[in-house]
Formats: C-alpha cells, sequence, structure tokens
C-alpha cells in the first residue's frame, strides 16, 4: 500500500513539473499547428469610403482595373520592359545601390526586381527568387521586398502570404492567414535567391502571427531581425525584434516588443480617421515599414509609417539608450504625412543620401519617388524631390 501511494505521488509531482515548465520555444516553427475555420469578420465598411484596398476609382468615379498579380518566382514567365522612375507603380520601394556591379536594384510589394545605372531609366520586372519545395512555393502574394548586401551574400527580405492556410481567426475581426517575413539568400544581387534553412516549412518567427515587414538590422555584430505584428491581429500593432544566428539562417531568441503604433502622437486610430482596410470597418493603429538607421552623429533612429491626418505618413523614432532596445521615443509629427511612406534610405554611388518612399493620390496607384534627405545632425531633414 505505501509503495503504491509514493508511486501515486511520484507521478502526481512528474505531471505538476511539466505543467509548470513547458518546453522553451526560440521560434513559431515549434508551435503545434492546428486546423481552424473562418469566423466572422469586422463589419463591411459603408458604401464610398475610403482605405487601403478599397476599389480604386479615377476622377469618372469607375472602377480602376487593378493589373494581374505576377509571380516574382524566377520560375514563371514574364516580360522585361524599360520604363522611367515616374511611369512606375510600385507599394514599398527599396533601392540596393550594389558597388560589385554599378547597379541599383529596386524592389518592394510583389517582390520582383527592377535594374538601373542613373535611378531614372528602369527594366523590369525581373525574377527575385526560387523557392520551389518549400511552403512558399506558389505564393504569389509577396510583400515590402529588401535587397541586403552582408557577410559576403546577398539576402532577399520579404513577407510571404499563404492564402490557403488559416493561422488564426480573431471574432469579428479578421481571419489571419500564414503571413511570414522571411530571409533568401543569394551569390548575386540579381539572384536567384533561396530558402537557406534546412526546413522548407521553417517559420523565422511565430507561426500564428499576422507578420509584416521584415528588415536585418546589426548592433555591436549581432544580427537583428526587426519586423511588425500586425495591428490585424493585435488591433494596437507593435514593432519588434528577434535575435538571428550568424548566418541569418534561423531565430534564436523570443520576439521582443520595442513599440506600439498608438505612442506615435501623430499616428491616428484608423475607424475614427475615416480609413477602412480590405472593405472592412477595422479599428486599430497600424505599423509599417521599419528601418533603422544612424545619422552622421552617430544617433540611432528607425523609420516607420502608419497612418495620420494626411492619410498614409512616414514617422521617425529614436533611441534614447542609443541602442535598439530603446526606449524609442517618436517625432511628434510624422516625417511627411501627405499619403507618402514606407520609406528606406540608401546612398548614391556618388556619395548622395536619398529617400525612396510611395506616394499616392487618394486610393491609388502606389508610385515610387526620390526625395533628399539630410542625416548629418541629430534628426532627419527632409530635402526637396530628386529627379535623376
Amino acid at each position: 500500500m505505501k509503495k503504491s501511494i509514493n508511486l501515486l505521488f511520484i507521478i502526481f509531482s512528474v505531471a505538476i513539473l511539466v505543467a509548470c515548465n513547458p518546453q522553451e520555444k526560440t521560434s513559431g516553427q515549434n508551435e503545434v499547428k492546428k486546423k481552424l475555420v473562418p469566423g466572422e469578420t469586422a463589419p463591411p465598411a459603408p458604401p464610398g469610403s475610403k482605405g487601403f484596398g478599397m476599389p480604386q476609382t479615377n476622377q469618372q468615379d469607375t472602377t480602376i482595373q487593378r493589373r494581374p498579380r505576377v509571380s516574382a518566382s524566377v520560375t514563371d514567365p514574364r516580360e522585361i520592359d524599360t520604363l522611367t522612375l515616374d511611369e512606375m507603380s510600385m507599394s514599398d520601394p527599396f533601392i540596393l545601390a550594389d558597388d560589385a556591379t554599378q547597379i541599383y536594384y529596386m524592389t518592394g510589394s510583389g517582390g520582383s526586381i527592377y535594374k538601373s545605372k542613373d535611378l531614372e531609366i528602369w527594366t523590369g520586372p525581373y525574377g527575385a527568387y526560387d523557392v520551389t519545395g518549400t511552403w512558399m512555393e506558389g505564393v504569389t502574394r509577396v510583400a515590402a521586398a529588401e535587397l541586403h548586401h552582408t557577410n559576403g551574400k546577398y539576402y532577399y527580405v520579404a513577407t510571404f502570404r499563404d492564402r490557403d492556410e488559416l493561422v488564426d481567426v480573431v471574432p469579428r475581426r479578421y481571419n489571419i492567414h500564414r503571413q511570414q517575413s522571411m530571409i533568401l539568400v543569394a551569390d548575386k544581387a540579381e539572384g536567384p535567391y533561396k530558402h537557406f534553412n534546412p526546413d522548407p516549412d521553417y517559420d523565422y518567427l511565430p507561426h500564428h502571427w499576422a507578420i509584416l515587414d521584415g528588415t536585418l538590422w546589426y548592433e555591436d555584430g549581432i544580427p537583428f531581425f526587426i519586423f511588425v505584428h500586425e495591428w490585424l491581429q493585435t488591433i494596437d500593432g507593435t514593432m519588434e525584434y528577434v535575435k538571428l544566428s550568424p548566418d541569418l539562417s534561423e531565430t534564436v531568441t523570443e520576439p521582443k516588443c520595442l513599440f506600439r503604433a498608438s505612442e506615435a502622437p501623430w499616428a491616428l486610430e484608423m475607424v475614427g480617421n475615416g480609413e477602412m482596410t480590405y472593405g472592412l470597418k477595422l479599428p486599430g493603429w497600424v505599423t509599417d515599414a521599419p528601418q533603422l538607421f544612424r545619422t552622421q552623429t552617430g544617433r540611432l533612429g528607425m523609420l516607420w509609417s502608419s497612418w495620420g491626418a494626411g492619410r498614409y505618413a512616414q514617422g521617425v523614432a529614436y533611441s534614447q539608450s542609443g541602442t535598439i532596445n530603446g526606449p524609442w521615443i517618436q517625432q511628434e509629427e510624422p516625417l511627411k504625412g501627405d499619403n507618402s511612406g514606407h520609406g528606406m534610405m540608401f546612398t548614391t554611388f556618388d556619395g548622395k543620401r536619398l529617400l525612396v518612399i510611395h506616394h499616392a493620390e487618394g486610393d491609388g496607384p502606389r508610385k515610387p519617388q526620390l526625395y533628399e534627405i539630410d542625416d548629418s545632425g541629430d534628426e532627419l531633414i527632409l530635402g526637396t524631390r530628386y529627379n535623376p
């Protein structure tokens, strides 16, 4: 009898230990995936509303036909055009000035690559990646692609959206499909970029989170992956980071929140500001488009975007500690607030510092624009429109 009691006590003790000490996770790829069914979304937007993902109209109030979605995979056929910067339409533009080839490479949402020698005449769209055999194969929804050159390699950072896999249901709000910022690698700026974690189903970030706009940053030799946890899921969007392995192939820490969108005085709540999203009446505050930088005085800052009084807006925050951990102090006013944003800075081959953003009249189309930017002091100063 005594042995039976002791055995029951041991079993009970082990059960308590397991319950109180769950196995630690360092990223979303370890999470158990469960089958979900779509739930009820937010109410529909009132007729005639403005907002992201709403129907585009011209001055005669007729619906503008959107161009067919073209995959950025190198395995898909495409037609290459030559066009000026003013003729281009692109959300979330990012430009890499590649010293090795003396060519500017521009990408953005959609994920394809354009090339230019002078920032004026561009050719494209070229295929960017080959993700055959991974969870990204066949995905055509790619957002906010970036190109980085580090460690002797080129890296393609972009958000892939798989509309076939539901990962979270937020009642009376939004159905969240698999949406992950991923890092692909290549030996050349033009690619093709490939998945390089051994697991073809790998997620850098929590599998059930709505992730957006990942970007890279190094501090004291440590690589960081800064990203957005989307407001569609959280209501008040967050800016977060994880640390990466030295070769950038995997996540080595849990996410850490840097700030929330509502902390910026200029960032407004969407429904109260009259902005509808995807045809729904979705309340909340948006975080978009992080890019970290240091001014020439060494001050650490972050470009990021949200929606404000002038619709989409380009904001700036500065780290009080001078490190990625902040605290991050938001500027009182946006750097540019006239339905422009998702800005990224780069340096031309002749040493000029520029900001590339997209700008839209009304609900579109979004078009890339260049501005001079002064980073010689402690704060960024936006200059005039730059015409190559």
